[in-house]
């Protein structure tokens, strides 16, 4: 899972880890902001299943080709992908509110990494940038397995300093 690429603007490339991570990956999840299509064009090449949306930044060539919102079914979770859910404080019942029938929210937007679990049991994950820290300490990522209907195995991934 990744958001908030924001290539060339934010970096040139993707970071060699991210893309050996993407090229192994059976379902790589984009939120958004990916700012050029070259970006798109890549992660459709390399992985075998992309679920992408498009984010605030992203011009009209990348909103004719991706959703707002994207859903998919992944082993028996029910997924939800959207670039913003508005302020941190609230989230989980906003979330809960907006996406009922969703096992799953990945988002974007603040490229501040988060994991949480709503009231009534939504997950909300957001996997910060892999190309713009802002305040973070670290670029990032995440990556799960999924499987029986279980999300296991979450895990932020800290990219080395380009």
């Amino acid at each position: 899972m990744l958001s908030d690429t924001h290539v060339p603007k934010r970096a040139r490339a993707l970071p060699p880890q991210l893309l050996a991570a993407i090229a192994e990956a059976d379902v790589v999840i984009h939120a958004g902001d990916w700012v050029d299509e070259a970006t798109l064009d890549l992660l459709e090449e390399r992985s075998r299943r992309l679920i992408g949306v498009w984010g605030n930044n992203d011009g009209p060539g990348l909103r004719r080709r991706l959703p707002e919102v994207a859903r998919a079914e992944l082993g028996g979770l029910r997924f939800a992908v959207v670039h913003e859910t508005g302020p941190a404080a609230g989230r989980e019942h906003r979330c809960e509110r907006d996406f009922p029938e969703t096992d799953v929210l990945v988002f974007g937007h603040s490229h501040i990494p988060w994991d949480t679990v709503s009231p009534g049991g939504l997950r909300l994950l957001n996997p910060g940038s892999p190309t713009d820290r802002r305040r973070q300490p670290f670029c990032t990522y995440l990556t799960a397995e999924v499987a029986d209907a279980r999300l296991t195995d979450v895990r932020l991934v800290s990219l080395p300093p380009r």
